[in-house]
């Protein structure tokens, strides 16, 4: 039904209808904000040549969540993001550009998945490792 009524609202742009249920995700992303996160994973990663890896802690706020391949996904794509990028903090982490598109923050690439889902997902905390170099 979102869907029928946004190419409706976009008078039958799909584009335009896209980028409207876009917006709506992410302004219902807002308003979970502040919802207790009890569940999630720690994912881990370790790149080509096992030099440098990382560790993050992402919370959503069930266990039925965290098990879904979205969940899973994007685990594994902030993990790339903080092996690939080295933010000092989360709050850096958050506002970097995604490594796979540049169009679109992490923080916005976390909301579409609340969107998506309907639960609050947070990035807890990270940490980055590098064998042997300063």
């Amino acid at each position: 039904m979102d869907a029928k009524k946004a190419i409706e609202e976009a008078k039958g742009d799909v584009e335009k209808a896209v980028e409207i249920i876009r917006a709506k995700g992410l302004a219902k992303a807002e308003q979970k904000s502040e919802r207790e996160v009890n569940s999630g994973k720690v994912y881990t990663y370790t790149h080509a040549g096992g030099l440098v890896g990382a560790m993050v802690e992402i919370a959503c706020e069930t266990d039925f969540v965290s098990s879904t391949s979205e969940f899973e996904h994007l685990c594994k794509e902030i993990t790339l993001q903080v092996v690939s990028m080295n933010p000092k903090d989360v709050e850096e982490l958050l506002s970097q550009p995604y490594i796979r598109d540049g169009s679109k923050t992490v923080d916005q690439m976390v909301k579409e998945l609340i969107g998506k889902t309907g639960e609050n997902i947070r990035v807890v905390r990270f940490a980055r490792f590098k064998l042997g170099m300063e």
